[in-house]
């Protein structure tokens, strides 16, 4: 069940491949509009604004976020196997600051993929296979609701629905981007701390409650990310240091489930960065980062293994209107619990292939074009190329996992405009 768990997308019975030169097309169309294109796809298409604006005091708003995608893998090589995923994600809700530090958000969440009719009822984040029988009927279908409170012009503090995803700015060995797409928004509480050297994100994501008598597990996650800055991100020459972690528990005390009743998995990475931002007509940005990452077990037998560590090394930059990025990976023993399971030392397809140090590279682009206040049009692609490797299944024989190449692509529209209702 843990292969699941970790591959929250793979949800489809029967994967849908699309086999065409879609994707070539696409890109000839991005070219010839190249002149409006901004090198943010990540703060543009898949965050929002985090800070409480003063000025909306007494403000009753009502808004509609909503992401359509339409994302194509096409995996190569026995470490996932491909998919497609079309469809969207929309909240409507409504908003109100009761105070010029206190920020409200109440509505509804739905999930919808083209040619879906029915749902099953889990956890979307970290599939609970104990609901697997009960459905919903059209959309996966959540409440929504968010309390933030600005302590101070440094601190906030975030209760109910999260900004989780993207906003974490955990690197993709640790939370697989796509995720923005197909999972639940995470619920808990949530810490925002940001000072001029160091930056904080310190949460809580509670992805599954239990009753006394339940039959499934209590599970929770504990994620940080946080940043050390030798000086401000607009210099120069900006250098970094981040330290980010996930921790999932599964098991409480009311558990009435006694085979591997307690689970405690844990993913970290610690590393250095360096910013070059050149302020070119042209040539904007460079950026290198090197991460030491590690996966660790401390309670349970599922996985595997009981740790493991990887090296990750990315660059990327900004060149006129386009983002270009590019990694090296080599791990021993590494299971990502939120991450693409391209980085994972353990198949998602084949459930006993276990790779001995598999390394990897990758190469990608980024686009997005603002539309207008509230809507903008994204692109990403990436390329992930296999070495080839030695594997081994259940039984310790070793075979050989060929070289392989893997492509995946997608085309966003993020819509989030909202309408004042009435000033009080």
């Amino acid at each position: 069940p843990f292969f699941i768990t970790f591959a929250p997308a793979m949800i489809h019975e029967t994967p849908i491949h699309i086999k065409t030169p879609v994707w070539i097309e696409l890109l000839l169309f991005l070219l010839t509009i190249a002149p409006q294109l901004k090198a943010q796809f990540q703060e543009q298409v898949l965050m929002t604004p985090t800070t409480i604006d003063t000025t909306d005091y007494r403000r009753l708003y009502v808004a509609v976020d909503n992401l359509s995608f339409f994302k194509d893998n096409e995996y190569e090589g026995s470490f996932v196997k491909g998919y497609t995923l079309p469809g969207l994600w929309i909240e409507p809700k409504v908003l109100y600051n009761p105070l010029p530090n206190v920020h409200l958000e109440a509505g509804l969440h739905m999930l919808i993929y083209d040619g879906a009719n029915k749902y099953p009822c889990f956890s979307y984040e970290d599939i609970a296979t104990w609901k697997a029988d009960q459905y919903q009927k059209g959309t996966h279908l959540l409440p929504f609701f968010r309390a933030q409170v600005a302590l101070n012009k440094h601190l906030d503090l975030i209760l109910g629905n999260i900004y989780g995803g993207a906003h974490h700015k955990l690197i993709e060995p640790l939370y697989n981007p796509e995720a923005n797409l197909t999972a639940d928004p995470e619920a808990g509480v949530q810490i925002l701390l940001d000072t001029k050297p160091f930056t904080l994100d310190s949460w809580v994501n509670w992805q599954s409650f239990i009753f006394k008598g339940d039959g499934h597990k209590e599970v929770f996650t504990y994620g940080l990310s946080s940043r050390f800055r030798i000086n401000d991100e607009s210099s120069r020459y900006h250098i970094y240091f981040p330290f980010q972690g996930v921790i999932q528990h599964r098991g409480g005390e009311i558990d009435t489930i006694y085979t591997n009743s307690i689970q405690t998995w844990m993913n970290g990475s610690v590393g250095a960065g360096f910013t070059w931002n050149v302020h070119h007509r042209k040539f904007h940005r460079l950026n290198l980062e090197t991460d030491l990452t590690g996966f660790y077990q401390e309670a349970g037998s599922v996985l595997p293994y009981s740790k493991g560590w990887a090296w990750y090394m990315k660059a990327s930059a900004d060149v006129d209107h386009f983002r270009f990025k590019a990694s090296y990976w080599h791990n021993k023993r590494f299971i990502s619990l939120f991450g693409n399971q391209m980085y994972s030392s353990m198949s998602s397809e084949k459930e006993h292939f276990l790779y001995i140090r598999p390394k990897m590279v990758t190469a990608g682009m980024e686009y997005s074009l603002t539309l207008g206040k509230g809507y903008t049009l994204g692109f990403d692609c990436d390329i992930f190329h296999h070495f080839a490797c030695d594997r081994k299944d259940l039984d310790g024989v070793i075979s050989h996992e060929k070289t392989s190449t893997s492509f995946s692509g997608g085309v966003f529209l993020r819509i989030n405009p909202s309408f004042l209702l009435k000033q009080f």
